[in-house]
């Protein structure tokens, strides 16, 4: 097998030979063990599954968290030849189609999805009908809650894969503490001989943190770019917390003569693409980007990253500054430091904890919604739910909420059973008689009860699904797999929207008293160890021993320590070293201590605050069943967004965001003693 290995990898990638720990991962995976692979950032993760895809005899099933991160790993495969493709929201027309029909022909070898797409019925139909050799998980860190961009999606992977009867699974990330990688190798029952973990450290980064105060920031950020572009034209990143920052620094930038401009998830897909294309091809020479700009982004030659604020964690940092050097070259890493954004990186997290309130809202919410049926002396209680509207009636953000549900889920108060969509649309392309007569009898008359449940105007139709499922004979699975025939055959057009999903619920376990409490008190809990992962990184920053072996040793990589140790110094002395990279700003005796930039930040009189409290009180009477709560205060006055806020517009009243510059826990300090 070493030898097909080798002749694969050479003649369908170009490579002569393996990078460190890929070859153990493929064979680990040809030899039928499941592995968990933590290379650092452009070291070659993706070949890990791509090499062995083209031996498994069946489909190899790709999650990845961007769409970015799928259409650069797509181009990849189609340049070397390899037929893979995704199924994402972008699709149009037929090609979702075209896509199932490649992977069930054998064709496609590799099929990228999103861990949403697991939701969807459509593609779960699907995927349940064909062989899967291999699921890989990209960007796996997010599986745990240890770790730093937890999606709580994630968590139901082990799950689908025993649905699926998926026999092998590869795990693949950049960053992962020693309590992350044990976590997500035991949620797959991955053994510690599988685990392939390969030095951190990247001797071609230099690493700078920069003390600036916040008014020089700006004419600092120009001189680095232009001393760094002064030795090579080079391409940069810049990284800021705002997207209102990506815009008001690339336009400093460009007003100084430099190529520059702003990347951040409120520009249409289009755009982004466009931004990204022209940086890829040396049109735009620095991108001025929040973190939506990075993931997937194979550019080889980036020759500088900057953090203009603050990065949200070591691990954030980790991966934008992993983003540089690629090829090998030296390459420039500053942090323009102060403590001026603390409190905004502070803020997303405060802004991501449910309230006690709308927790308690959404047990209310199940407990009301309640579907029982009885059959047998046996009872059922279902539950149904569309995200958004449930978001917006209990005032939490979508993606904490769906860590709540999974939070249910864990504690064995909800149960999935399917997700559905609310509303199937049909356009028929032939005549009604014509597609009928293209079938046997038997089916014939099954279509023709699937047509007379919908209800057809001009051109469109929507399937009434519980007029159809009325008929006890006739079920959901086989009227949607029946029109995904016809779709793909171009008979007609059929568009779902409204994705519903349906939970069994143990009433006993949702009628616990302590249960809103528990739930609050996971949320707290995360709050903190969220902020002090925050105060990790100012810690880090500010270290007065090496940053590269610090950063190392954090991802649990301790090859520096190695070093020392097989030194041939007395051991005293060994014990006393302390390791040292040499491309750094410590190493080059440079210790960083941050400040604020303004010692006393003023904040709006007592009154002031009473009158905007009032007014916010006054806007939101009649529009929540209870009182607003000491957080919903803290929350107008910090400048975050929630959504009754956003469906009430709050942001128009006088006194929202009048406190962003305190931190959130100065503010919560402050209304306790003004009310």
């Amino acid at each position: 097998m070493s030898t097909q290995l080798h002749s694969a990898l050479k003649q369908t990638f170009g490579f002569d030979g393996f990078r460190d720990g890929q070859e153990q991962t493929v064979t680990q995976l040809l030899n039928g063990h499941s592995s968990l692979a933590i290379f650092p950032t452009g070291s070659g993760k993706s070949l890990c599954y791509q090499l062995p895809a083209l031996f498994l005899p069946h489909l190899t099933l790709v999650v990845s968290p961007l769409l970015a991160l799928m259409k650069d790993q797509l181009a990849f495969l189609a340049s070397k030849g390899i037929r893979a493709a995704s199924i994402d929201s972008t699709l149009k027309g037929n090609e979702a189609q075209e896509v199932m029909a490649g992977v069930r022909s054998g064709e496609i070898k590799v099929l990228m999805v999103s861990v949403e797409r697991f939701k969807n019925e459509r593609f779960r139909q699907f995927i349940e009908s064909v062989p899967v050799s291999m699921l890989v998980v990209d960007e796996a860190h997010c599986i745990s809650e240890w770790g730093h961009n937890f999606r709580p999606d994630y968590l139901k992977l082990p799950s689908y894969c025993q649905a699926l009867k998926i026999p092998l699974v590869l795990l693949l990330t950049a960053t992962a503490t020693r309590k992350v990688k044990l976590d997500m190798a035991a949620k797959f029952a991955i053994l510690d001989e599988h685990i392939v973990q390969t030095g951190f450290y990247r001797p071609n980064l230099d690493l700078s943190v920069v003390p600036v105060v916040e008014p020089h920031k700006n004419a600092l950020l120009a001189q680095i770019i232009e001393q760094q572009q002064n030795k090579v034209q080079s391409a940069g990143i810049v990284y800021v917390t705002l997207q209102h920052s990506a815009e008001t620094v690339a336009q400093f930038l460009t007003q100084q003569g430099i190529s520059a401009c702003a990347y951040h998830a409120g520009f249409d897909s289009d755009t982004r693409s466009q931004i990204q294309q022209d940086f890829m091809d040396n049109k735009i020479q620095v991108i001025v980007a929040t973190i939506a700009f990075g993931m997937g982004i194979d550019k080889s030659d980036i020759r500088f990253v900057i953090h203009y604020d603050l990065p949200k964690s070591i691990e954030n940092y980790s991966q934008e500054i992993g983003r540089a050097g690629r090829d090998g070259k030296p390459s420039q890493c500053f942090t323009l430091a102060n403590l001026d954004g603390l409190n905004t990186v502070e803020n997303f997290v405060y802004g991501d904890t449910p309230e006690f309130t709308g927790i308690e809202m959404l047990l209310n919410s199940i407990k009301s919604e309640l579907i029982t049926t009885s059959y047998g002396g046996m009872t059922d209680s279902k539950w149904e739910l569309q995200l958004l509207p449930l978001s917006n009636a209990v005032n939490i953000k979508q993606l904490p909420l769906k860590t709540l549900l999974v939070q249910l889920e864990l504690a064995g108060v909800i149960e999935p059973l399917y997700a559905y969509f609310a509303d199937f649309k049909i356009k028929l392309l032939k005549p009604q008689s014509e597609i009928l007569n293209g079938f046997n009898e038997q089916r014939k008359d099954f279509l023709q009860r699937v047509f007379s449940a919908t209800d057809f105007k001009k051109v469109w139709g929507s399937l009434n699904f519980d007029r159809l499922l009325q008929d006890k004979s006739i079920e959901r699975n086989r009227v949607i797999a029946a029109l995904e025939y016809l779709h793909e055959q171009q008979l007609i057009v059929l568009e779902t929207k409204g994705m519903t999903e349906v939970f069994n619920v143990n009433q006993n376990e949702l009628a616990d008293p302590s249960l809103c409490q528990t739930l609050s008190d996971y949320f707290k809990g995360n709050e903190e160890k969220e902020i002090k992962r925050i105060a990790t990184l100012v810690r880090f920053f500010q270290l007065d021993t090496c940053l590269t072996v610090n950063l190392a040793r954090y991802f649990d990589d301790h090859s520096f320590d190695k070093h020392i140790s097989d030194s041939n110094e007395p051991a005293a002395d060994k014990v006393r070293q302390t390791p040292k990279c040499g491309h750094c700003s410590v190493c080059r005796g440079q210790v960083a201590v941050l400040e604020h930039s303004q010692i006393n930040i003023p904040w709006p009189s007592d009154e002031a605050l009473q009158q905007s409290m009032a007014a916010l009180a006054q806007r939101l009477e009649g529009k929540i069943n209870q009182p607003l709560s000491l957080e919903s205060y803290c929350r107008f006055f910090a400048g975050m967004t929630v959504p009754l806020f956003g469906r009430n517009k709050v942001r128009q009243l006088p006194g929202f965001g009048s406190c962003e510059q305190q931190r959130y826990q100065a503010i919560r300090d402050k209304l306790v003693n003004l009310t």
